[in-house]
C-alpha cells in the first residue's frame, strides 16, 4: 500500500513538472514574440501571466484525465486540487488590479492629474528670439519624405535594396535644424541578404536649404525597428531591461553624426494605471547596440517627450486645475489644447508648440505653450489670436485663386509679435509661396515667392495696421555715401534706389514713406535701416536720415 502511494505520488510530480515545463515553453515563446514588460503596472504583464495561469491549469486537465470525471463534484475537486494555486494567484493578481485601477481613477485623483504638468508664464518677446531667415524651417514632414525618397531613388547601389523609413526626427545637429530617418531594408528577402552589414546610411534633410545628404557609415546599423530577432531595438531592449516600460524609440544622431535610439523609460506615477510620465531614458548606439540608462539625459538628446503625452499631460491640467467637478460643472477656467501641433527650435533645444483654446471649442485661442520635449519645462502664453486651422484658411483665402494649400503654421516672433509661418503648396505638393499672420488679428496676412518677401510685405501691413511702430521693425543698420542713385515709377509712387559706398546691393525707398529721398544725390551721407537678408540684391529702406 505504502509502495502505490509513492507510485501515486511521483506519477503526480512528474504530470506537474510536465505541467510546468509545457507553461514555462509556452510563456518563453510568448515573451519572445509579445515582449511584455515584467511590470506590475503594465496591463500587458496580467495578460502574460493570466494566460499563463491558463496554459498551466488546462495541460493539467489534460495530463490528470480531469476531463474524464463522471460527474461534476469530481470534476470541481479536481480542478481545485489541480489548479488551485494558479487560480488563486490569478484572482488575487485581479483583485489588486481592479484595486489599482480605482485608485488611478481621475474622479478620485484629479489633482494628482493635474500636477503632472508643471506651467509657468512666459513673456513670449524675451523667451522666443527672432529669428534670421538663414534659420526659419521651411520644411514639413511630408515634403521631407518626398525629399528622401528622391534621393535614395538617385542612390543606384541602395535603392533596390533598402527604403526610407518615414520616422523623420526634427532636431537641431550643429546649430541647425534638421530631420533626420534612418535607412530600412525593403523586404524579409532583403534584411537576409544585407544583415550582416546592417544598415548602411541615414539620411539627414535641412529644413532651411532643404539640402538631402545620405550619411554613409563606416560600420552599418545593427539594431533598429526594422531588424530582427535579437538585434529588433524593441525585444533587445526587452531582454536587457525586462521590467521598464518603454516609449516609442526616437532616432537621433549626436553632434558628430552618430547613430542612436532615444528610448524614453514610462513610468505610471498615480496609482497602478494611471499618471502616465517619462523618467530617463535608454540611449542605444544604433552600429554597436551598446546602451545606457540616463535619468538625466545628455543636453544633445532633443526629444524624450512625445508631443502626445505633453498634450495629455496638459488638458489634464486644463480640465482638472479646478477639480473634477469643476470639468463637468461650471467649467471656470477650464482649457484644452488645440488640435495638431509643432516645433520650434529654441537655442539648442527643440520645443513643441500648440494652441490653448477655451473647453467650449471656439475657433479662437485664449494663448499657447512652448514645452521642452528634452525636459518638459513647459510654458504659457496668454496672447489671444486665431486657432491654427483658422489661420491656415485665412491664408489659403488670399491665394485661393490657386487652389495652394497651407502646411500647420510654425509659430515666430517677427518684430515681437507671433506670427503664424506657413508654407503654401499646390496640387502637387511643392512648395510655392510662403504666408505670414498675425496671431492676435489674422485679417492680417502677407504672403511672398520667398521668405524675405513675406516678410517685407508682412512689415508693412504691421505698420500699416498700427499693430507696430517703425522702432520695433528689427532691421540691419548701414552708415555711408550714396555713390549711385536711380529713379523708377511703379504703380504711380516715385522709388529712389541707391548704392552706399559701392556696395552691389541696392537700397530702395518711396518718396511718399520719406519725402526726403526727393533731395538727395551722389556723395550725401546717410544713415539707413532696411529689411531683407536672404540674398535678394534689392533691400527695402525702412528708415533714411541724412548725416
Amino acid at each position: 500500500m505504502k509502495g502505490q502511494i509513492i507510485n501515486i505520488e511521483r506519477r503526480s510530480v512528474k504530470k506537474i513538472l510536465v505541467n510546468l515545463l509545457i507553461t514555462v515553453v509556452f510563456g518563453i515563446i510568448y515573451f519572445y514574440i509579445k515582449l511584455p514588460p515584467i511590470n506590475l503596472h503594465s496591463p500587458a504583464f496580467y495578460t502574460f501571466f493570466f494566460l499563463l495561469a491558463a496554459v498551466y491549469c488546462v495541460t493539467s486537465i489534460i495530463t490528470s484525465g480531469i476531463w474524464r470525471a463522471e460527474n461534476n463534484g469530481d470534476f470541481f475537486r479536481s480542478v481545485k486540487y489541480h489548479c488551485g494555486v494558479p487560480l488563486l494567484i490569478c484572482i488575487a493578481l485581479l483583485v489588486f488590479g481592479i484595486i489599482g485601477t480605482f485608485f488611478s481613477s481621475v474622479i478620485i485623483r484629479s489633482s494628482a492629474y493635474s500636477s503632472l504638468l508643471t506651467v509657468t508664464e512666459g513673456n513670449f518677446e524675451e523667451d522666443v528670439d527672432e529669428i534670421s531667415f538663414d534659420r526659419i524651417p521651411l520644411l514639413d514632414a511630408a515634403s521631407a519624405e518626398k525629399l528622401g525618397d528622391r534621393k535614395l531613388g538617385e542612390l543606384s547601389d541602395m535603392v533596390s535594396q533598402f527604403e526610407v523609413a518615414n520616422n523623420y526626427t526634427q532636431i537641431n545637429y550643429q546649430g541647425r535644424p534638421v530631420r533626420v530617418t534612418p535607412l530600412e531594408y525593403g523586404d524579409l528577402i532583403k534584411w537576409f541578404n544585407n544583415r550582416s552589414n546592417g544598415l548602411p546610411a541615414y539620411i539627414i534633410i535641412d529644413m532651411v536649404t532643404q539640402e538631402v545628404e545620405v550619411v554613409r557609415l563606416k560600420e552599418g546599423m545593427k539594431y533598429s525597428t526594422n531588424e530582427h530577432f535579437m538585434r529588433n531595438l524593441e525585444r533587445y531592449l526587452r531582454f536587457k531591461y525586462p521590467t521598464f516600460m518603454f516609449d516609442t524609440p526616437v532616432f537621433e544622431i549626436d553632434e558628430e553624426g552618430n547613430p542612436f535610439w532615444i528610448c524614453p523609460k514610462l513610468e505610471k506615477t498615480i496609482g497602478l494605471f494611471g499618471g502616465t510620465d517619462i523618467n530617463g531614458a535608454v540611449l542605444v548606439n544604433a552600429v554597436t547596440g551598446e546602451c545606457q540608462y540616463y535619468t538625466d539625459v545628455p543636453s544633445w538628446v532633443d526629444r524624450v517627450y512625445s508631443s502626445d503625452l505633453i498634450i495629455e499631460q496638459y488638458d489634464y491640467y486644463g480640465m482638472y486645475s479646478g477639480g473634477f467637478l469643476n470639468s463637468i460643472f461650471g467649467q471656470k477656467g477650464v482649457t484644452v489644447t488645440t488640435d495638431g501641433y509643432n516645433y520650434i527650435a529654441i537655442n539648442d533645444d527643440v520645443f513643441m508648440y500648440t494652441g490653448i483654446t477655451s473647453v467650449g471649442g471656439d475657433e479662437s485661442n485664449i494663448g499657447f505653450i512652448l514645452s521642452n520635449q528634452r525636459t518638459k519645462e513647459t510654458k504659457y502664453y496668454a496672447i489671444a489670436g486665431a486657432e491654427e486651422y483658422s489661420a491656415m484658411s485665412s491664408a489659403q483665402g488670399v491665394v485661393q485663386h490657386l487652389n495652394y494649400t497651407a502646411t500647420f503654421p510654425l509659430l515666430l516672433n517677427i518684430h515681437s509679435q507671433p506670427t503664424y509661418f506657413m508654407a503654401l503648396k499646390d496640387n502637387a505638393g511643392l512648395v510655392k509661396m510662403y504666408a505670414m499672420v498675425n496671431v492676435s488679428q489674422y485679417q492680417v496676412v502677407a504672403t511672398g515667392n520667398t521668405v524675405s518677401e513675406c516678410e517685407e510685405a508682412y512689415s508693412q501691413l504691421l505698420l500699416q495696421n498700427n499693430i507696430t511702430s517703425p522702432e520695433n521693425i528689427i532691421s540691419n543698420e548701414l552708415s555711408g555715401e550714396i555713390t549711385d542713385i536711380r529713379e523708377a515709377v511703379i504703380d504711380g509712387n516715385s522709388f529712389y534706389y541707391m548704392q552706399i559706398d559701392n556696395s552691389d546691393e541696392y537700397y530702395s525707398i518711396s518718396a511718399a514713406e520719406n519725402e526726403s529721398a526727393i533731395i538727395l544725390n551722389p556723395g550725401d551721407m546717410v544713415r539707413i535701416t532696411y529689411s531683407g537678408s536672404d540674398g535678394s540684391k534689392i533691400f527695402r529702406i525702412l528708415t533714411l536720415e541724412l548725416i
